[in-house]
């Protein structure tokens, strides 16, 4: 088993105003050679968008990126023609494929939205560009993995399609429980990432917006200390 660690307070941060953006890889102003990506996992920043801001309409292509939701709520509208909110217990996928635009606001007058924005290296370029969004039951990730995001050749129960040979899971772990996580894949790896909470995995501490790579692996176990809300990204080990 191989181990990367990032501590919560070492990504790399931006502050426009409307938007404080943190950065767990190099993105955009944030450059660090030794956080490019972890396998296909391309970026994963921690967004917080003020009340009556967003991103203005702008493109993507050949990137399959995937927005969760941990507080409030986004508009969205794309060049596909969707036109809808995302909320809390949602995730939304974008395929852009050959190309696509889209623009994300906080509608809310008085409360700012916090998500995730995880962009994943599609396993094939120009794909028909596509969109999805779905509601996960919290209770269905309790104590357990729930699949958000599977492979659209290998789609299990509800989870959203993606061009890549990569999942997504959620879990809500009560304290002093324990789940096993399985590889798909013995080429794969994953990145455990703490929303809130305090767990140990491969004999590592992690708090709030710690995460830890784990590949050359099988399997792990992961132990919650207090009530914790974990998300898991599961890729191939791909370079760039």
């Amino acid at each position: 088993m191989k181990t990367i660690l990032h501590r919560g307070d070492t990504r790399g941060f931006a502050n426009h105003g409307w938007l404080k953006s943190h950065h767990t890889f190099s993105f955009a102003s944030y450059q660090d050679p030794e956080r490019v990506n972890f396998g296909a996992l391309r970026v994963l920043n921690d967004d917080v968008v003020q009340p009556k801001m967003g991103f203005g309409t702008h493109p993507h292509q050949n990137m399959e990126i995937i927005s969760i939701p941990l507080k409030g709520a986004l508009s969205h509208k794309d060049s596909m023609g969707n036109k809808r909110a995302i909320e809390e217990n949602e995730v939304q996928v974008m395929s852009a494929g050959t190309g696509l635009t889209h623009s994300e606001f906080n509608d809310s007058k008085t409360d700012e939205t916090n998500f995730l924005q995880l962009w994943i290296i599609p396993e094939e370029m120009n794909v028909e560009p596509h969109y999805d969004q779905r509601k996960f039951p919290v209770e269905l990730k309790l104590n357990q993995l729930q699949t958000v995001v599977a492979p659209k050749n290998k789609i299990e129960g509800d989870a959203l399609p993606i061009s890549q040979q990569a999942y997504i899971y959620k879990s809500f772990l009560e304290a002093w429980n324990t789940i096993e996580f399985n590889l798909k894949d013995k080429n794969n790896g994953a990145y455990v990432f703490v929303v809130e909470g305090d767990i140990d995995v491969a004999e590592t501490n992690l708090l709030k917006r710690d995460a830890m790579g784990i590949y050359e692996a099988d399997d792990f176990k992961i132990r919650a200390k207090s009530n914790s809300d974990i998300i898991i990204i599961e890729v191939p080990m791909v370079s760039l």
